[in-house]
């Protein structure tokens, strides 16, 4: 059994969850008209509303002692300091220095990072605003309309996410697509739209070698050289971020628009670094500087805050209470702002890449839950796609809900009918409805008793599902950049409580190996017979319609 398992306070919160599971929020709120107060935080306009969760005080007070015996301010203070906490790779962790605005050094290996931190934004500023004031020119002397993001991971979905939300803060004459999928028809829908002449492109790859980017980015090369006739003009129209700056210079990139990427900092974080390129060209320096402030001041809180005044602490624990002692597998993230659409699958990759790890940091087996499924969508439509498990189905899956007060184009009776929605929604989840109230609206509905008693049992909602709530005023640079660094801040601190390594990704590997030595199969016809009988039969079956087909030769 694990040190964490076999704890006083674990023991304690397993005693502690066998009587509060038996209770119902709807009395919890009747019993103390002090709940919200209670159970709700503030970081400068953001409201965090934790009430409507399976807790009391007891609760908490039991949450923040676990943090605590896992020494959650020590990891916090190793983090910040620079210490190689991601042991596996032996790296520090810093994607925090990449927004850091004290004016502090911040040391890796003896040496203060921050200047070169600053000069990279600096580079990356520059070759923004010469895009956005149109005084760069591709081969034609034309300006670029048009910039497409390369990638794949982290390197597409964080600034995918981020100029998804800030499009009101876009320069809304110049385009901003992402390419990520290997399938040639996501660059091929991308290209045919697209004029070669006007069309800038960015290749984010870390180690220049990542094959959906490269594959991707040789494709985008080839169509740029058919349309100018040669290649002498590809460091006009293309640039990288890479720390592999000879292969990129081979690939035609001037080395000037290089962008340089750290190791101590992890792809799913990163889009803080060179990587925003794309963020910084579609919302300005100036808004994306509002994006690292509102970062920075999350860090402060995480930082700074006492455990039981911390917001992402509080995230983290309300998350170790249910995936460990309720046995709650998944957990949804629910924006009520369309602009957040792409918000949920940032936080998947975030959440489940981090934490989805069986072995501590001492090499051993966990024999407890760790990370949950992350999974979500925009409110409105999840309540007309899967809010029917959350409301009434058999697996208990707690939610956050995030929406802003406002929008920069509101609509009045548009925003109220969506914010009626948010609070209807959390205060179902909470409430349900009992049998009794079941049955009396039905009465009053006129139905016959057969029918009341056939259709009542559809009726009852259990209640007792939990939400947690961010509101806020507006999806502001600085709002968006609190929230993402809130939710990095509660991953880590899930981390730790669960003594895993939340900054590696080992998983990742094998199918990317295995992959490169299929691809080396799939040059020829012949009966491929090296893997079991399944992956044999597959690729076969592959082969022998491709041959069928005549739409690909050996």
């Amino acid at each position: 059994m694990s040190k964490l398992t076999q704890s006083a306070t674990w023991k304690t919160l397993e005693e502690h969850y066998g009587v509060i599971s038996k209770l119902h929020m709807r009395d919890m709120f009747a019993d103390d008209p002090q709940r919200f107060e209670k159970f709700s935080l503030k970081l400068n306009d953001i409201l965090f509303d934790y009430s409507k969760n399976i807790i009391d005080s007891n609760t908490m007070e039991q949450l923040y002692q676990l943090a605590n015996d896992c020494e959650i301010s020590r990891w916090i203070k190793r983090m910040f300091d620079g210490e190689p906490i991601n042991q596996t790779e032996n790296r520090s962790v810093l994607h925090t220095a990449l927004r850091n605005k004290s004016g502090e050094a911040v040391m890796v290996d003896g040496e203060d990072v921050m200047p070169a931190v600053l000069a990279e934004q600096d580079r990356v500023k520059q070759l923004a605003e010469a895009i956005r004031t149109r005084s760069w020119r591709g081969y034609y002397n034309q300006p670029i309309t048009d910039v497409v993001n390369i990638g794949i991971g982290g390197s597409n979905l964080g600034p995918l996410m981020v100029t998804e939300a800030l499009r009101p803060y876009s320069l809304h004459d110049l385009n901003i697509h992402y390419v990520s999928n290997i399938d040639e028809n996501h660059i091929n829908d991308t290209l045919e739209k697209l004029n070669p002449g006007t069309t800038f492109f960015i290749i984010a790859s870390k180690s220049f070698t990542t094959q959906d980017t490269m594959v991707n980015a040789e494709t985008a090369r080839q169509w740029h050289i058919n349309a100018a006739g040669d290649d002498r003009n590809i460091d006009k129209h293309f640039c990288a971020v890479s720390s592999n700056v000879k292969a990129a210079v081979e690939f035609g990139i001037d080395e000037k628009n290089v962008f340089q990427m750290w190791d101590w900092v992890g792809g799913r974080y990163s889009l803080w670094s060179a990587i925003s390129l794309p963020i910084v060209i579609a919302i300005g320096q100036e808004n994306f500087d509002e994006l690292l402030h509102g970062a920075y001041e999350a860090d402060q809180h995480f930082r700074n805050a006492p455990l039981n005044e911390n917001i992402p602490v509080t995230m983290a624990m309300l998350g170790i209470w249910y995936n460990n002692f309720f046995g709650a597998q998944a957990t949804a993230v629910l924006p009520y702002d369309q602009q957040l659409h792409k918000f949920p699958a940032y936080m998947q990759q975030a959440d489940m890449e981090s934490n989805g790890k069986s072995v501590d940091r001492q090499g051993q087996v966990v024999d407890y839950s760790t990370g949950p499924v992350l999974f979500g969508e925009i409110g409105i439509s999840g309540q007309h796609a899967f809010f029917q498990l959350l409301h009434q189905g058999t697996k208990l899956v707690p939610a956050d809900i995030l929406a802003p007060v406002s929008n920069i184009k509101c609509i009045a009776r548009h925003h109220r009918a969506l914010m009626s929605n948010v609070f209807a929604q959390a205060e179902a989840l909470m409430k349900g409805r009992t049998e009794e109230e079941a049955y009396a609206e039905l009465v009053a509905a006129g139905m016959a008793e057969d029918e009341i008693k056939a259709l009542l049992p559809n009726k009852i909602f259990t209640g007792n599902r939990p939400t947690s709530t961010f509101v806020f005023n507006s999806l502001s640079p600085a709002t968006l950049g609190s929230l993402i660094a809130l939710y990095e801040h509660k991953i880590f601190v899930q981390g730790i409580i669960w003594n895993i390594n939340s900054f590696d990704q080992w998983g990742v590997e094998l199918g990317k190996k295995l992959a490169s030595g299929i691809l080396q199969e799939l040059d020829d016809n012949e009966p491929t017979l090296s893997h079991d009988s399944s992956t044999n039969g597959l690729i076969n079956y592959y082969k022998e319609l491709r041959l069928k087909n005549k739409g690909e030769s050996a």
